[in-house]
């Protein structure tokens, strides 16, 4: 049974920082290509970073320069650093991990910037 276990969630102030961890339990963790999402409630879920096989990286242009995605094969673990986190990063972060037709979402954890 596959699980993406989520952990790093929390409240902060604006300008502060969090980092978000997702371990995985079941996969063949290095053979997926894997993301971050973000969902406010109301809106639509929104893509924020990508960390394929070969560590190639990619960040929505609003997190890019303070949002480093990261992952570590040996640990079956994918990391998101975030730095200078402002109210328009609160939202529910969920980690994503897909192979070809297969994919699998983690439960998702609650980031809230305010003062």
């Amino acid at each position: 049974q596959v699980e993406l276990k989520e952990s790093g969630g929390g409240l902060v102030q604006p300008g502060g920082s969090l980092r978000h961890s997702c371990k995985d339990s079941g996969l063949t963790f290095s053979a997926y290509n894997l993301d971050w999402y973000r969902q406010d409630p109301g809106k639509e879920r929104e893509w924020v970073a990508s960390i394929s096989m070969s560590h190639n990286v990619n960040y929505e242009p609003s997190v890019e320069g303070r949002f480093t995605i990261s992952r570590n094969n040996r640990e079956s673990t994918l990391y998101l650093q975030m730095v200078d986190l402002q109210p328009e990063d609160t939202a529910i972060y969920l980690c994503h991990a897909q192979r070809g037709s297969r994919f699998f979402w983690g439960q998702g954890t609650q980031v809230t910037v305010a003062p």
